[in-house]
């Protein structure tokens, strides 16, 4: 049995330089400070979202209907019973779709906030004393600790590109030095 390897047809995308330099992080164009807004990948936007559902309900409860006049009124019950049931479930997945880290060094200081729902964490860190590292595990987040605090962020990353990520913050937080 023979195994030939064709080349690739496409070249491979060239990184797009931003403006800084920086891969994951923006330059606050006010302040002078860096920030990296870090969220889920979500697919709908709301409004999407609100107007596909509005589209299943009116399909759903014209089917509905249709068999309720045909003499199966029962067909418009569960309709209404799964419209129910969607939309409580696209609530639930709207109410997290907002979730995200964002981390600013400003000066000498870091803020961190993460945003889980309508929970909101926030931790201030000094510069100079903190230590960005990979925590325990292959595809663990990337460890803020200083000052007696720990935090964990990257959640919404992909595992892969987290060590560029905290590699990026490790340099800023050099130059805020």
């Amino acid at each position: 049995m023979d195994a030939a390897f064709a080349p690739n047809p496409w070249p491979a995308p060239a990184p797009r330089p931003r403006a800084g330099g920086w891969r994951f992080g923006r330059e606050l164009e006010t302040s002078g400070g860096l920030q990296w807004k870090l969220t889920r990948n979500c697919s709908l936007t709301p409004r999407q979202m609100l107007a596909s559902y509005l589209m299943l309900c009116a399909v759903s409860l014209s089917i509905g209907v249709g068999f309720a006049l045909s003499g199966a009124p029962y067909v418009l019950g569960f309709a209404g019973l799964e419209l129910l049931i969607v939309g409580v479930a696209l609530l639930v997945f709207a109410r997290h779709a907002g979730d995200r880290e964002t981390l600013t060094l400003m000066g000498h200081t870091l803020y961190v906030e993460h945003t889980l729902g309508t929970r909101v964490e926030r931790a201030e860190f000094a510069a100079e004393w903190l230590t960005v590292e990979p925590s325990a595990g292959q595809n663990s987040l990337v460890q803020l600790a200083g000052q007696g605090r720990v935090v964990r962020v990257g959640r919404y990353l992909r595992p892969e590109l987290r060590a560029d990520f905290a590699r990026e913050l490790r340099l800023a937080l050099r130059q805020a030095r």
